[in-house]
């Protein structure tokens, strides 16, 4: 695997380490691409990596040589979905494309010598980017509560529909637990 300007987000490495303490115990052939992916990658934060990048659960366009665009979600492990709708980063695809950008052009080498080369053509969907999207659509609501604005106010000797004037009591009634 050929590998330039690999970002993965502190959340990827962590899964990434522990899936190669995991394979090391079985002598995995995917061990080395993982050693390599660990020891070259930039490390960013979650909050800090571009929207570009394919982070882990992110929906992808790639196009494996001068094959068809293929969509899919890359995933920790194999998911009860659809068939073909996701790809694990435990293949040496799904691993290769993790940390890609938009647009960046790697290649695989498989044990038998054959070579494949991987194009990201597009981040459809990347969980960090819409989870910046809806912090920053929640601070604008804050500044904006609720979006209403006040178009008519009644005079203040009205009462709203239903409102009774007040309560009566008298000096033996009990106010109930409501009092204290």
């Amino acid at each position: 695997m050929t590998s330039t300007n690999c970002r993965l987000t502190t959340k990827d490495f962590a899964v990434l380490e522990v899936m190669l303490e995991r394979r090391r115990a079985f002598a995995d052939p995917i061990v080395h691409m993982l050693e390599h992916k660990l020891s070259t990658a930039d490390v960013v934060a979650i909050d800090a990596v571009g929207p570009d990048i394919v982070t882990l659960n992110s929906r992808v366009v790639f196009r494996i040589d001068a094959g068809p665009a293929e969509t899919r979600t890359l995933v920790q492990n194999e998911v009860r979905g659809p068939v073909g709708s996701s790809l694990s980063v435990a293949t040496r695809r799904g691993l290769c494309m993790l940390g890609m950008a938009q647009g960046q052009t790697t290649s695989i080498e498989y044990p038998d010598g054959r070579r494949e080369s991987i194009l990201i053509k597009a981040v459809l969907y990347q969980p960090e980017a819409a989870r910046r999207a809806v912090k920053e659509k929640s601070r604008a609501e804050v500044r904006r509560p609720h979006g209403l604005t006040l178009v008519y106010s009644a005079a203040a000797d009205r009462q709203p529909l239903g409102e009774r004037a007040g309560m009566r009591q008298t000096e033996d009634d009990d106010p109930g637990p409501s009092a204290a």
